[in-house]
């Protein structure tokens, strides 16, 4: 089974808004069992909605239409689709009721563009809109059944949640579509791929595999497909557990969790606390683990060491150590991590020092170099990476590789 998306609007193909629709759209079409085999955004032109309408028409069975369907002279897709499946627009009643009693209820008085979004194409099915104006429309042609809704996010949910996806799921229950995704991390997509090379060869025919990276973390993506959702769940199951035994090291969470969440219930659940010291991070790691929600259980509190000054005055370090081994150093990585740890008293200190770029490197210690070290009562531990030379890139990996070098202390106790 075909699905394709068409999303309708000039601000989408001139960046004043971003697409989240397709994105949404296609998790749910394949969690129904769709291939979304292709995605088109368009002006808002005649021609160009005509166009991709035609280019879909016999080859895909559902295609989902986002966008267009305001009451300003802009909108034209309601024109268009009355050209595309040879109709005319006609005033429902049932539209134009709920349109009257949404603005009475807030207030707004019912005017002439209002009452002008009641018109539908009368050949389509209309998919009732309970939370804003514009109606959601039916088609059917050689095959292919067209749905087009507004493009507001949260229109469009409420329309395919409650009409769409039930009628769909009625119509088509010939294949399931199983994801299940694995997160990883300490290698790069290409030497990944050659780590799971045998893995990926005795991969069932129902089984795909996907890499998806993204900084330094690939995404593995595995993809069942068949007629009983129960066979394809305990296939992926297998799959999940092959991988655990070949690449036990890399993975370290499922299912789009982040370091942070990980790194958070580790803690919590081992009722441990933790505190960092960042120079080239500038508060980065502190920002992550924050933004997980109950973080203040096991989070204590940061010290953003940038300048030197603040290295040797506020976490004590010797300056006689910067002065031998430069502030980005194995030592002074782990002096930091190590005062932190006694002056926040915490159980876990993780610290960073290193070049984010674009300069500020040298022969010895080029940009995108970075030491992170953690503390805790086993003892410190410091590790270098060297990366690349865009600065927010770097920021965010040398970010990911001190809280990965945390997850691996916390488990190891």
């Amino acid at each position: 089974m075909r699905a394709g998306i068409i999303t309708i609007g000039d601000e989408l193909l001139i960046g004043q808004t971003i697409d989240t629709n397709s994105a949404w759209i296609g998790e749910k079409m394949s969690l129904a069992g769709f291939d979304v085999c292709r995605k088109i955004t368009v002006h808002d032109k005649r021609e160009d909605i005509l166009n991709a309408l035609s280019d879909f028409t016999g080859k895909s069975e559902v295609v989902l239409i986002t966008g267009g369907l305001g009451p300003t002279s802009d909108d034209i897709t309601k024109p268009a689709l009355c050209e595309f499946f040879k109709t005319r627009l006609v005033v429902n009643n049932e539209v134009l009721e709920m349109i009257g009693q949404m603005m009475m209820r807030r207030g707004f008085p019912m005017n002439e563009k209002n009452s002008k979004q009641a018109e539908v194409p009368e050949s389509c099915r209309v998919l009732t809109n309970a939370v804003g104006t514009a109606p959601g429309m039916w088609f059917e042609k050689e095959g292919t059944r067209f749905i087009s809704m507004p493009g507001v996010p949260y229109e469009m949910k409420y329309i395919m949640e409650q009409h769409v996806l039930p009628e769909i799921r009625k119509l088509f229950t010939s294949q399931v579509i199983v994801h299940k995704n694995l997160m990883t991390y300490g290698v790069s997509e290409a030497v990944l791929s050659d780590l799971l090379e045998e893995f990926e060869a005795g991969l069932p025919e129902e089984i795909r595999l996907a890499y998806l990276p993204s900084w330094g973390i690939n995404k593995l993506r595995l993809t069942g497909t068949g007629k009983s959702l129960e066979e394809i769940k305990d296939l992926i199951d297998r799959q999940v557990a092959r991988l655990y035994q070949t690449i036990p090291d890399l993975i370290y969470a499922e299912d789009e969790q982040t370091f942070e969440e990980v790194t958070g219930r580790l803690l919590a659940q081992r009722h441990k606390t933790l505190c960092t010291a960042e120079s080239c991070t500038g508060g980065n790691i502190a920002h992550m683990i924050t933004s997980v929600p109950g973080s203040s259980a096991y989070f204590l509190g940061s010290v953003v060491a940038y300048d030197n000054r603040i290295k040797t005055g506020l976490l004590k370090i010797d300056p006689a150590i910067i002065g031998q081994h430069g502030a980005v150093s194995e030592p002074v990585a782990m002096a930091m991590a190590e005062n932190a740890r006694k002056i926040f008293n915490s159980d876990f200190s993780v610290a960073t020092t290193g070049i984010a770029g674009p300069d500020g490197g040298t022969n010895d210690k080029r940009v995108g170099t970075v030491w992170v070290s953690v503390a805790s009562g086993s003892g410190t531990l410091a590790v270098k990476h060297v990366f690349g030379t865009e600065r927010i890139a770097n920021i965010r990996r040398f970010s990911l590789a001190a809280l990965d070098l945390l997850r691996k202390q916390i488990i190891s106790g």
